[in-house]
């Protein structure tokens, strides 16, 4: 997985900086064109043209001033912002890892059912924990964002169980 979330990121990233990069090549050879659709940009904000045509001047007197305007507003980016491959990768992981270990927990302290109905439980308790979390970070209702991760446990642990029935695979 964290391999996985480290190319994705990457991948984001070479993709964003290709889009810059032409940005940047675009201020640099068609400057009055692009000076010109930062005035529009700036008029689709409520900007009376006179001032957004100013403002676009002005901000296009610094390379790298416009360079950031304009990946912000054309692109919906900061170039200098972009996340880090490395730090996605390594949260991923702890990520992970913890998610994955903690089900296992009773395995390591009984078996049979109540093993069973331990693991499910410690599931969905720390998906309703990871969900309310992810809720109250978001400003969003704690309650449903607890409900959607315990479903997206739910049905992810049911599919695998199908898959597995489907193949004849169980763990005894």
């Amino acid at each position: 997985m964290a391999a996985g979330e480290w190319v994705s990121v990457s991948a984001q990233n070479e993709l964003i900086q290709r889009e810059v990069d032409i940005e940047r090549r675009e201020l640099r050879v068609n400057t009055a064109a692009e000076t010109h659709e930062l005035a529009k940009i700036y008029e689709s904000h409520g900007m009376q043209p006179d001032r957004a045509a100013a403002a676009a001047a002005d901000v296009m007197q610094k390379p790298e001033s416009a360079l950031a305007v304009h990946t912000r507003e054309e692109l919906g980016v900061n170039p200098d912002g972009l996340p880090s491959a490395m730090k996605a990768a390594v949260l991923s992981l702890v990520c992970f890892i913890f998610g994955a270990l903690l089900p296992v927990v009773p395995w390591y302290l009984g078996s049979g059912n109540a093993a069973k109905v331990a693991s499910i439980g410690v599931g969905v308790v720390s998906a309703a924990v990871v969900g309310a979390i992810i809720g109250r970070s978001a400003e969003r209702k704690v309650i449903w964002s607890s409900l959607r991760q315990v479903l997206i446990l739910l049905v992810a642990c049911g599919v695998t169980y199908g898959i597995g029935l489907l193949f004849d695979v169980s763990v005894s």
